[in-house]
């Protein structure tokens, strides 16, 4: 594949030049997920979280129609503070590219510009999935984690979304799910739903000995490695549930459609916990953010 478009940090192109481990860093947590201040600085948090696991972060965006791999203080500080940035997904790329406008990167196109640009492993804070009530209202994430061989760390799924049904749609795309030290899937918010796993890794060797079996076998979906929250970070269940439950109705009242309903839902039950979500929110990004480092780096050994 042509990968011209790309435009990369120094930094990163040396780093995959010289074979050392990148993980990629989504930015629609920059532009959607959180509010400045605090989105520019979580942003930072991670990218120093992973350079102290012994990695290179390559935060991934779209700026004036070119895709960036990897992104200078300056370039983070302006996208922390844009408006009209469009969400970035596989459908948005010709479209963002050809009008040279900004486009943060979700799940889904963290995952392609990854692939693209040679990153097997990318840190983010839930996945999308299936929204609760609208089984046919299905995340571009898990269409792309069907077919795009990256290697995603998260806290679960969102917990706003229907788990279950998230899961099967993953097991019917072909992506396995792996729990890092646990054996149920994590709520996002909290340590577990209550859903149980197949696979169940202890070290980031183990985890890393799976994507290289994946790729030996030349298979092309992507592998969902989920952590839960620190335990002194989590949000108790029924907190977030109540929560949960009164943002959907509030959306439902309000009119809130399509893909606006997740930045609303996810402000709201902040709002609703007095911003305990988020502060459950921003310790399993950085948690995230250091496993998926020495996933990295386990792989280039």
């Amino acid at each position: 594949m042509n990968t011209t478009f790309l435009h990369y940090h120094p930094d990163v192109a040396a780093a995959l030049k010289a074979g050392r481990p990148v993980v990629a860093l989504e930015s629609t947590l920059i532009t959607h997920g959180l509010p400045y201040p605090v989105n520019q600085e979580v942003a930072r948090a991670m990218e120093q979280t992973v350079r102290e696991a012994g990695a290179t972060p390559a935060t991934i965006a779209v700026l004036q129609g070119k895709i960036t791999v990897g992104l200078t203080d300056e370039q983070l500080a302006y996208l922390a503070q844009a408006k009209n940035v469009r969400k970035c997904s596989r459908r948005d790329f010709p479209i963002i590219l050809a009008q040279q406008g900004d486009g943060a990167t979700t799940v889904a196109g963290t995952m392609m510009v990854a692939h693209w640009a040679g990153i097997r492993v990318f840190a983010t804070g839930g996945i999308g999935g299936v929204h609760r009530g609208q089984p046919m209202d299905i995340s571009a994430d898990l269409r792309e984690l069907g077919q795009t061989p990256v290697a995603v760390v998260c806290a679960g799924a969102k917990a706003i979304l229907d788990l279950p049904l998230t899961l099967e749609v993953l097991e019917t795309n072909g992506v396995p799910v792996i729990g890092y030290q646990c054996s149920e899937f994590p709520a996002f918010y909290t340590r577990t739903a209550g859903l149980p796993l197949d696979v169940r890794c202890e070290t980031p060797e183990e985890i890393a000995a799976i994507i290289r079996a994946r790729d030996t076998l030349g298979l092309t979906t992507g592998t969902l490695i989920t952590i839960p929250v620190p335990q002194e970070h989590e949000l108790p269940a029924p907190v977030a549930e109540s929560a949960i439950a009164q943002a959907l109705q509030e959306a439902t009242r309000h009119g809130v459609r399509g893909k606006e309903v997740t930045p609303f839902l996810l402000a709201r039950v902040s709002e609703l916990t007095h911003e305990k979500s988020r502060t459950a929110n921003v310790a399993l990004l950085k948690n995230n953010a250091r496993l998926a480092a020495q996933i990295a780096c386990a792989l280039t050994k």
